[in-house]
């Protein structure tokens, strides 16, 4: 099994969603993050006030799949996430040892 999280601009998530479940990825953790990297943050104005916004928002999706799927998922999520600008973010995928199901304690494979 392998864990595969991307960084990603939040109103893609849908797309990369709808990308997942077409390859029968059922489900998913999202978390809302902020971040900086290449985009080096962005100018904002409040009440008349210029700042610097150093930390951009952004959505962390977590996924475990089989290993024979992970080329197919992450293939799926840089389609759907690409926007070709700077800031459309990461994947990193790296690998899980074990999963259990909470409520019936299957492992591995069977829990995801």
């Amino acid at each position: 099994m392998k864990m595969i999280m991307a960084v990603i601009k939040p109103f893609k998530l849908d797309d990369v969603r709808e990308a997942l479940t077409e390859l029968g990825i059922e489900g998913l953790t999202v978390t809302e993050v902020r971040g900086f990297g290449r985009q080096k943050g962005q100018a904002e104005t409040y009440r008349g006030a210029d700042y610097d916004v150093n930390y951009l928002p952004k959505v962390k999706i977590e996924i475990v799949v089989p290993a024979k799927m992970v080329k197919k998922a992450v293939k799926a999520i840089q389609s759907a996430a690409n926007t070709e600008r700077i800031g459309d973010g990461k994947i990193f995928v790296w690998s899980v040892e074990n999963a259990m199901r909470i409520r019936t304690g299957e492992e591995g494979a069977d829990a995801l």
